[in-house]
């Protein structure tokens, strides 16, 4: 075992307005678990932060629209969150929101530090303003046609078709996506301007460096961006809800009373925030994770997040981050995204397309969805759930692999040794061929999980799990018990010891699943780690005389008739 490191992980703050669907679960927050807790399972000092991104005209709308405050609208989303969250095993250390006093307090001082070094400045610009709303319209909420391209349907902020960033008065016949009004004009507004230019080579010589422990997507959106030149961009916005504009003494800034930072830079600062909150609540040291002053050098920073959301994290961020003149953490490993699709195409809450958090668990337990994300992890491209492909590996991976093996040896055991470990028997041809297999496959895991290669780690458990059926194929204890006891009972000791095995190795991705084999083998809590230590020991670890009991059906197998119903409900098959 090497000598344990302390990591921080954070994972893509999820925005508040509604609950998340399958594909942002699997391209930032579940990953962001199973990598927390194979890190913890292998001694490590893991620190997981999330929370809420809560600031933004979104928030302010939906509000608007159920007829509350967006301080309510965002308290009831956030409970909501929390519980998926929980109901998937998200495995937070601290699960914050930007929405609070420690988030304003330090947003606010990171504008101070960038305008002390030279690096914000006033500048009056021009922006869209909506009569019939009644409103300026954020970039995002103006819509119109490309000046790059000609897409009909460019946001103010981004072209999704050619990925052009923009600014809302270049698009041509610009209208309001609030309200579908073309009854705008372009009013004059002050606004303060994050200077991202003049940290142009300082950011291109920190991707070059840090790219290295990188996945190709994130390096080369991050070059994309600086490829086409940082520009100017304004961290303030003509809105209500959010962390409101003060000066260097905490006063109201003149001119900003009605202005309040944009979401984009509060959000990120809220990794911090939320640092800072867990280590109230705990007790903890969050500059020993934030502050290379105070140790953060000694820290790993791990992120995980969909591609929409690298740029961010590889450009705008780190100008926070560095531009300030402190010593603050930037991250270390960045494993970047691609998209879940529904049948190739998005997912659709008005079109009910697509399975969404809180959905998900109504019809199925966690470990079911875990699994199958993980082991369809959209790493290469993007993955499309189909429910065929959800039934096949949860049919096969779960309930004949690893379910069907840990009920038969430990059902074997209640019904012919008494429910204990036998003690007799030596090992042979069998248990060598196993020892072998282990040798070979374990290494490789943690391999696969140490380079953050989601899908290689769920294929190995799965071929873990597979040549512990073959084990059982070549041992034949229940052929073996008709002739010869203790031949058999050689096949049952290593078949236990092996169940214990794929326990613990389950518990990244199917920590229930994991729990239960554990507890029905009456694993030690302190023996459930990935310290695995002498492989051939592994195979006779379990005491001699050790009472076992059968778990329960760890899982169900899904029917086509499910399938049938499930399609109709959200979409997909013949809805697609």
């Amino acid at each position: 075992m090497t000598k344990a490191r302390r990591i921080l992980v954070t994972s893509a703050l999820p925005y508040i307005n509604g609950v998340k669907h399958l594909g942002n679960l699997a391209g930032s927050m579940l990953p962001a678990d199973v990598y927390s807790r194979m890190m913890r399972l292998m001694g490590h000092e893991v620190t997981y932060i999330c929370a809420t991104d809560e600031h933004g005209t979104p928030a302010e709308l939906a509000a608007q629209a159920a007829g509350i405050s967006v301080q309510e609208y965002c308290d009831e989303q956030y409970e909501i969150q929390r519980k998926a969250g929980e109901g998937f095993n998200l495995s937070f250390d601290w699960f914050g929101r930007t929405s609070r006093p420690a988030n304003r307090k330090a947003t606010q001082h990171f504008a101070q530090a960038l305008e002390a070094n030279g690096l914000i400045e006033e500048r009056t610009s021009k922006q869209v303003y909506s009569i019939d709303d009644g409103r300026f319209l954020p970039d995002r909420y103006v819509e119109g046609t490309c000046p790059t391209c000609g897409f009909e349907k460019a946001r103010g902020d981004q072209c999704d078709n050619c990925g052009r960033l923009l600014d809302p008065v270049d698009l041509i016949d610009p209208y309001s996506s609030v309200s579908g009004s073309k009854n705008i004009e372009i009013r004059e507004t002050n606004h303060l301007y994050l200077l991202q230019t003049q940290m142009q080579d300082r950011i291109r010589e920190w991707v070059n460096s840090k790219g290295k422990n990188w996945p190709n997507l994130a390096v080369s959106i991050a070059n994309k961006w600086l490829d086409e030149g940082l520009i100017a961009r304004s961290i303030t916005r003509d809105l209500s809800w959010g962390i409101d504009v003060t000066d260097a003494d905490g006063n109201p800034r003149p001119g900003f009373e009605e202005k309040v930072f944009y979401v984009w830079f509060d959000a990120p600062i809220g990794y911090i925030s939320a640092t800072q909150e867990w280590a109230e609540a705990t007790g903890g040291d969050w500059e020993a994770l934030w502050r290379t002053d105070k140790g953060a050098d000694e820290t790993e920073y791990v992120q995980f997040m969909g591609k929409d959301n690298v740029a961010f994290h590889t450009v705008s961020f780190p100008v926070t981050l560095l531009g300030s003149g402190e010593p603050w953490k930037t991250v270390d490993k960045l494993k970047a995204f691609n998209w879940v699709t529904w049948y190739g195409g998005k997912f659709s809450t008005s079109n009910k397309r697509g399975v969404f958090m809180d959905q998900a668990l109504s019809l199925l337990p966690a470990d079911y969805w875990r699994w199958y994300l993980i082991a369809n992890a959209p790493e290469g491209s993007d993955a499309a759930f189909t429910w065929e492909g959800f039934q096949s590996a949860v049919n096969s991976d779960l309930a004949n692999v690893l379910g069907n093996f840990v009920n038969r040896i430990t059902k074997y055991t209640a019904s012919k040794f008494d429910g204990k470990v036998p003690d007799a028997g030596t090992s042979g041809d069998a248990e060598a061929w196993m020892v072998a297999e282990l040798k070979e496959r374990l290494p490789r895991l943690i391999e696969h999980y140490e380079a953050m290669e989601f899908r290689k780690a769920a294929a190995e458990t799965r071929a873990i799990w597979a040549a512990g059926n073959e084990y059982l194929t070549k041992a034949e204890p229940w052929v073996k018990y008709k002739t010869d006891v203790d031949a058999a009972a050689i096949g049952v000791r290593t078949g236990l010891n092996l169940a214990a095995l794929f326990g613990i190795i389950a518990q990244p991705i199917i920590p229930d699943a994991g729990k239960k084999i554990l507890d029905a083998l009456g694993i030690p809590e302190d023996k459930r780690s990935f310290q695995f230590g002498d492989i051939e020991a592994l195979l006779d670890a379990l005491p001699h005389g050790h009472e076992i009991s059968p778990p329960d059906v760890l899982f169900q197998k899904i029917e086509d008739s499910q399938v049938e119903e499930w399609a109709e409900q959200f979409g997909g098959g013949d809805q697609a």
